[in-house]
């Protein structure tokens, strides 16, 4: 056996299912290795980014691991920005990297390069394989560093020599340990604060405390204190709709998240920490917790959440029965021009049961999330570490990992097109994915962006580099070329007659809303 094979077959017998590929020369023992691994499934992304977001898509849904394929530094260099976005998500990925043979390193060729240093940034755990024994069992240490609750990037370098080299023998799956727990004193404290504390409380709540289980002991707490609960502005994986308990979100822009926290005396934190904001502006708040509020921290994204608030609302003895359960809510759709807020009414109205929303929908995506809010039970996925171009991939791991769930991506138009060679892996894999771009033909965060940081009368150079009109792009024809089925619609009747018929077919479709 050789080296590739031994780590492929260690990571295969540890659970690692799926691997995510866009591999060149240096990889092809593993491309082998993979190929010969019964039950290990491979799926060719056509760039970088689509294989790391894929993976984030999958551990989310999953709860475990993907393994990525990338060529080289390079390689994984153009994976970057979605591997930041799964490390802030917490999401379990493992990366194999391919590098040079070990004696050909020192020649320099041209695609040499520190592949450790491009990793790091990006990654919780960096190891580089001693030789083709010491493989199987960097995969085997890879895998216990991703399934670190909630979930880490770990990136295993692999020497092209240590692959093809004979000699090895996979590894046991290792025993995992158990998620760390939140202290017993952080969850007296927290009980004492929301008992004792004057005026208005909130439980804010991010990573693992938004899933189902984790959402019902917050809303035991709410009832007992009557504490209001609110999520981190751009979540994981948010477990939401009819029946589950409802949260409210904080706000993107920082003086409305500043206002929007300013009445809370006591602020205890479950999954997350005290928000800040996304970027700095002239005169505008980085800090949003209210001065001189009682902030507590009940758990940290790495410490068990549902464990840490259970421990919570049994401590405060809060009923059985949680505050805050979500009603069914509908609004209506007004006929004729499509907009943010009749195409938000359309998709709450026919968002399936078990629906998954991988969403990257800027600034036109907030009216659907706010009306999906009472729809029937889902999984809505965010953009969590503000990389854009990451909607696509994801709702292609989500796909893989759930397959009889029917996943929308929800994406801008400029966004969509840093990753839009998801497209072609939805259609290789027939994913069951129904994309919907939202084209006003802008970046248009960037021109909100503009105006916030004080630029005034900005001319044609600076508006045209937030223009996505000249030429316009045609998402439909792009789409067609990449194999996914498109339509162009521009009116709400017209969007609610493509979605229906996209829910109810099998595989992947493409709506282009002209808004």
């Amino acid at each position: 056996m050789n080296g590739a094979e031994a780590f492929i077959a260690t990571l295969h017998k540890c659970g690692v299912e799926v691997c995510f590929a866009n591999p060149g020369t240096s990889e092809m023992q593993l491309v082998a290795a993979v190929d010969r691994q019964h039950g290990m499934r491979a799926i060719l992304g056509l760039f970088e980014g689509v294989v790391t977001g894929a993976a984030d898509g999958y551990g989310r849904m999953a709860d475990k691991p993907a393994v990525t394929l990338l060529h080289l530094g390079p390689g994984l260099g153009n994976g970057l920005a979605n591997l930041h976005n799964a490390r802030r998500a917490g999401s379990p990925i493992i990366n194999m990297v391919g590098e040079h043979a070990t004696y050909h390193k020192h020649f320099n060729a041209p695609l040499t390069s520190d592949t450790e240093g491009v990793a790091k940034p990006m990654s919780d755990w960096v190891r580089t394989s001693k030789s083709e024994r010491d493989l199987a069992q960097a995969g085997a240490e890879a895998f216990v560093v991703a399934q670190s609750y909630p979930g880490k990037v770990a990136t295993v370098v692999v020497p092209a020599d240590h692959a093809w080299s004979e000699g090895s023998a996979e590894v046991a799956a290792p025993a995992l340990p158990a998620a760390s727990k939140a202290p017993e004193a952080a969850i007296t404290a927290a009980a004492a604060a929301l008992k004792a504390g004057a005026g208005p409380k909130c439980l804010f709540l991010g990573g693992r405390a938004l899933r189902e289980d984790a959402l019902l002991q917050a809303g035991r707490i709410a009832a007992a204190t009557g504490a209001r609960l609110i999520a981190e502005t751009f979540a994981a994986r948010h477990q939401r709709g009819v029946g589950r308990v409802a949260v409210e979100k904080l706000p993107y822009f920082g003086e409305q998240a500043e206002a929007y926290l300013a009445e809370f005396k006591t602020i205890v934190f479950c999954g997350t920490e005290p928000p800040v904001s996304f970027f700095a502006y002239p005169g505008k708040p980085s800090w949003l917790s209210p001065e001189g509020a009682e902030l507590v921290r009940l758990a940290s994204l790495r410490e068990d959440a549902l464990a840490a608030l259970t421990g919570l609302a049994d401590a405060l003895g809060a009923p059985a029965e949680p505050a805050q359960v979500q009603a069914a809510t509908s609004f209506p759709a007004e006929p004729g021009k499509l907009n943010s807020a009749n195409l938000g009414a359309v998709l709450a109205e026919l968002l399936p049961a078990n629906a998954i929303v991988s969403d990257e929908g800027a600034t036109q995506g907030g009216a659907s999330m706010l009306m999906c809010a009472g729809a029937k039970p889902h999984d809505w996925l965010q953009l969590t570490g503000g990389a854009i171009g990451q909607g696509l991939p994801l709702a292609v791991g989500a796909a893989v990992a759930c397959p009889d769930r029917k996943v929308i991506a929800l994406h801008g138009d400029g966004g969509a097109m840093y990753t839009n060679q998801a497209l072609w892996t939805m259609a290789r894999e027939q994913l069951d994915v129904t994309t919907i771009i939202l084209n006003n033909g802008s970046y248009a965060i960037l021109n909100i962006e503009l105006m916030r940081v004080g630029v005034q009368n900005p001319g044609p150079k600076a508006l045209a580099m937030l223009d996505l009109k000249n030429p316009a792009i045609n998402w439909s024809q792009l789409s067609e070329g990449m194999g996914v089925p498109a339509v162009r619609v521009d009116t709400a009747e017209g969007f609610r007659e493509a979605l229906v018929e996209a829910l109810a077919a099998k595989g992947p479709r493409l709506i282009e809303a002209l808004l």
